[in-house]
This record gives C-alpha cells, sequence and structure tokens, in this order.
C-alpha cells in the first residue's frame, strides 16, 4: 500500500491571523496546499480575495508584486509537490497570482 503525504506548509500565506474573517462565513483565503478559496471551493485568489491586498498595498505597486510573487512561488512548491504531472504552467501560475495587480 503506497501512502501520500501531503508536503508541510512552508513559510508564506496563513489564514489564521487573516483579518479578511465576516463572522460565521468563511474568509477568501486559501485552503493550503490545493491554494483552493475557502469560501468558494475556486482557485485561489478569487476576485473578493484581490480586493484586499489591493486595498492594503494601495499605492504601493512593487510591494504588492513582491508580496503576490512570494505567494506565486509557495503555491508553485505547494501544487507541484501535490501534483508532479499535472502541475500549472509557470505562465498560468504567474497570471493567477501576479499579473491582476
Amino acid at each position: 500500500m503506497i501512502v501520500c503525504q501531503l508536503p508541510q506548509p512552508r513559510l508564506g500565506l496563513y489564514t489564521e491571523n487573516s483579518r479578511d474573517y465576516t463572522g460565521s462565513r468563511p474568509p477568501h483565503t486559501p485552503l493550503r496546499p490545493k491554494w483552493l478559496c475557502r469560501a468558494c471551493g475556486q482557485q485561489w485568489p478569487r476576485p473578493e480575495a484581490r480586493l484586499l491586498p489591493k486595498v492594503e498595498y494601495s499605492g504601493r505597486l512593487p510591494s504588492l508584486t513582491i508580496y503576490l510573487a512570494g505567494l506565486m512561488y509557495e503555491a508553485m512548491h505547494d501544487l507541484y509537490h501535490l501534483n508532479p504531472n499535472g502541475r500549472p504552467s509557470p505562465r498560468e501560475l504567474f497570471d493567477r497570482f501576479v499579473s491582476w495587480a
């Protein structure tokens, strides 16, 4: 019997201290290591999840881009280890995590 072990979370976005929590509804934060939205189960970041960083980094586009590139790196690490054969391309991850900023 082969046991698949998920990778241990690394440094990066953790939701325990998220300011995006809205009462009884789950926040629009990533469920790692799959990087799905806790609120709707779709690929994270959702449009709702993109609002908070844009507000927090208002007027500081280079800082926002560096932050998002770090998240992309963490997602790449997690997703590539989960499914080495069906992983998203680097371009897909860039579009998903960084280009919208």
